[in-house]
């Protein structure tokens, strides 16, 4: 059973940094909703709405930074 992560404050950059190191998983973050991860990225829910979208968005993009920085 996979337990999940509960974000009280939305931190994109803590947020990408717990996707990037546990891979697969779920995590809540407190007034954007519920979120899948898989293969260190956040998954775009099929019935997105636009704050799902911007969080997706923005989390991948940090966890994209975070692997060219280790490069």
């Amino acid at each position: 059973m996979q337990t999940m992560r509960v974000f009280k404050k939305y931190l994109p950059l803590m947020v990408a940094k717990h996707v990037k190191t546990f891979f697969k998983g779920r995590i809540y973050i407190h007034g954007r909703g519920r979120f899948d991860f898989q293969s260190g990225l956040l998954l775009m829910p099929s019935s997105a709405d636009v704050p799902h979208r911007q969080t997706v968005t923005e989390v991948n993009a940090l966890i994209g930074r975070l692997h060219m920085d280790l490069v």
